[in-house]
């Protein structure tokens, strides 16, 4: 199974912090690291933990986050209650991957934080990067602008899609069952059709372990 993406929360109210780390936690494939509460303890946190995500607030009490988004390496995605034209102008242009005002809703961030996965996913693919790449990178940032792919599938592909009953969900090894096919190969194609929008990925808690990714057909397809 893939290693699940490190999100960093920069916020310095704390009760914020606690809960937008647990609608972290409940979106598949993504783990909330110990949230930072200003920005020296934010570049001391991307130092050490090296998370793939960092959601950034804009007020800060030692910095704006928008000063410390210019210093930044790492993937990060605004969360503000600055709802000024100037701070998305600026957000955007140094290099800010997306930009949610709060208050906003556990699906509102998990939309967003889908829409990172598949950017992450479609950059991983093997082979040269064609424009079309370019393309489906920039739309896959886009909450709720993917829409299923019309583009013709290969026979397994399809299967895969196929196999998957509407309003139900499954494994990655479920679904290699009902096609025949490998898990690794039922999880690559599942990847796949997740990115394409067909696919929904959720999580399902049990009493030990990690939680399950369960896959199931997307509800607007």
């Amino acid at each position: 199974m893939p290693e699940d993406f490190r999100v960093l929360i920069v916020d310095d109210d704390f009760h914020v912090a606690k809960l937008h780390a647990a609608y972290v936690d409940s979106v598949a494939g993504f783990l909330a690291l110990p949230p930072a509460g200003s920005a020296a303890q934010a570049l001391q946190a991307i130092h050490s933990l090296r998370p793939d995500l960092v959601l950034l607030d804009v007020y800060l009490p030692d910095a704006s986050g928008l000063d410390l988004l210019h210093q930044l390496d790492v993937d990060t995605i605004i969360l503000t209650a600055a709802a000024d034209t100037a701070s998305l102008r600026v957000a955007f242009r140094r290099g800010a991957l997306g930009y949610l005002l709060k208050p906003f809703t556990s699906e509102s961030l998990s939309q967003q934080l889908r829409s990172y996965a598949r950017y992450r996913r479609i950059l991983t693919q093997p082979g040269a990067v064609t424009q079309e790449t370019v393309e489906r990178a920039k739309r896959s940032l886009m909450p709720g602008d993917v829409t299923a792919s019309a583009r013709p599938r290969s026979a397994t592909e399809a299967a895969v899609l196929e196999s998957l009953d509407p309003g139900e969900q499954y494994s990655a090894a479920e679904v290699a069952a009902r096609v025949g096919v490998s898990r690794a190969t039922a999880q690559r194609y599942l990847s796949s059709l997740a990115d394409d929008g067909a696919v929904e990925i959720q999580l399902r808690y049990g009493s030990t372990g990690r939680p399950e990714h369960r896959y199931g057909v997307a509800v607007s397809r």
